[in-house]
């Protein structure tokens, strides 16, 4: 890994994330907390994290033709400053209404409110708005990312970004949200949404030199609507035509929909199963931190003593092995473990992917080859969301519901180990390292 410090722009970036990821980190132990402590239907719980997942489906195509045209450091500043004030609004919601949470600290007992519909139909469509929205700015910010930092320096960069993130995410993040939440259930909402317009201040201070933005002969036919279509086609064939990246962006989406069928009733599962308090549960969040901030740190020295391929080929072995061994977890100790392990995997799978993508799309079409990228690997993820709580919701009919919420483990881990059977030759090194000497010729 390289000895070359990394330039101050790039720290401005890395504060930008930090904040932002924090406040996501509060509200990830906030938001689920409080759709658990209104309903206990498997099947709603999925379709509330589904709305922020959809626009991964709808809206990914369309925002890398956006990011290729437009400023992508002003893309991430607008981007954050709407994600600002949609969470802004929806606390105000639950400010109003907050007297109606007397039982949060138990979700088990029945919520007796009468603002249930309400409050769920806020967080769906806030979901939905704050998941549309991230879905321009991470495409603008992964993109950015090679505007920062020159090549030799990008796997270095990504590696402490990725730490960052999990620290601020799962680690910082859920801890403070925990607190908070015991306090008012309002403080975290209004802690996430300072943290969106404190991000797009940091974002706003980056210096850069401008981006040459590729125009086209403006025809006629090539006008509006038309020559949209035609960008985005150009990037989505780019991606289709390429060896290496499309097998991968599939494999993403393979990773994404069983973790999805897995975590889909994870609240359910860590408050019946496990048996967590809230502040349990924040605490199992510093799994995925520590796991993630050890992997950003080792990730990188790993993949350069054994090569990409074999490092992929870790991580897609790991990943549905740990996931296949949750089912038969039944204290939250033993599940920490598991989610260290899991997401040590998972950052070192995202280190070698994004270096790799970011080293051999040619500039101009980053935004919509990315984009058509995580069109795949994303946009798969309401479906697994949708299978998860439709499995768990059927099950308990049948079988215990202790039994029904462990199920999606072992589904998911099947899933998994049938990828990686499918994919194993697929991400070798000397392939990856064919597809950059290609891509520079």
């Amino acid at each position: 890994m390289s000895k070359v410090p990394l330039p101050r722009n790039y720290w401005k970036l890395w504060s930008a994330t930090f904040i932002s990821n924090l406040g996501n980190g509060v509200s990830a132990i906030a938001f689920p907390w409080l759709a658990s402590a209104l309903t206990r239907s498997p099947l709603t719980i999925a379709i509330v994290g589904l709305m922020s997942q959809l626009p991964w489906l709808l809206f990914t195509l369309p925002a890398g033709v956006i990011t290729d045209r437009l400023d992508r450091k002003k893309i991430i500043i607008a981007t954050d400053f709407i994600r600002g004030v949609v969470t802004a609004l929806a606390t105000i919601v639950l400010i109003f209404y907050r007297n109606d949470f007397s039982h949060l600290k138990n979700p088990l007992n029945a919520y007796t409110g009468g603002s249930q519909t309400l409050i769920l139909a806020t967080m769906m469509i806030s979901s939905f708005l704050l998941g549309s929205a991230e879905v321009l700015g991470n495409n603008s910010s992964q993109t950015f990312m090679p505007e920062v930092l020159p090549e030799e320096l990008l796997a270095k960069g990504n590696g402490q970004m990725w730490s960052a993130e999990y620290l601020t995410n799962s680690f910082i993040g859920p801890a403070l949200g925990s607190l908070l939440l015991g306090i008012g259930i309002y403080l975290p909402f209004i802690f996430d949404a300072g943290s969106f317009f404190a991000s797009a201040a940091l974002i706003g201070l980056i210096t850069v030199q401008a981006r040459k933005i590729v125009k086209r002969k403006v025809t006629e036919e090539s006008k509006g609507t038309s020559a949209f279509i035609a960008e985005l086609k150009e990037g989505f064939a780019w991606l289709m035509g390429h060896d290496v990246l499309r097998p991968m962006a599939f494999t993403l989406g393979a990773l994404n929909f069983y973790s999805q069928i897995a975590f889909a009733s994870f609240i359910l599962f860590v408050q019946e199963v496990l048996q967590v308090s809230v502040f349990i549960f924040a605490f199992l969040g510093t799994a995925g931190a520590a796991g993630g901030f050890l992997s950003g740190l080792v990730a990188p020295k790993v993949i350069k003593r054994i090569g990409e391929g074999r490092a992929l080929t870790v991580a897609l072995i790991g990943m549905p092995g740990v996931t296949t061994l949750a089912f038969f977890v039944h204290k939250w100790y033993f599940f920490y473990l598991l989610t260290f392990c899991l997401t040590f995997f998972s950052v070192m799978w995202n280190i070698v992917t994004v270096t790799f993508r970011q080293t051999i799309i040619p500039t101009e079409i980053l935004g919509r080859v990315n984009s058509g990228y995580r069109f795949f690997g994303w946009g798969s993820m309401p479906l697994g969301s949708i299978i998860g709580g439709l499995l768990v919701n059927i099950l308990q009919h049948h079988i215990s519901r202790g039994l029904a919420l462990r199920i999606p483990f072992l589904v998911a881990g099947a899933i998994g180990l049938i990828t990686w059977v499918a994919v194993r030759t697929a991400f070798t090194s000397e392939k990856l390292q064919a597809a950059r000497t290609t891509s520079t010729k």
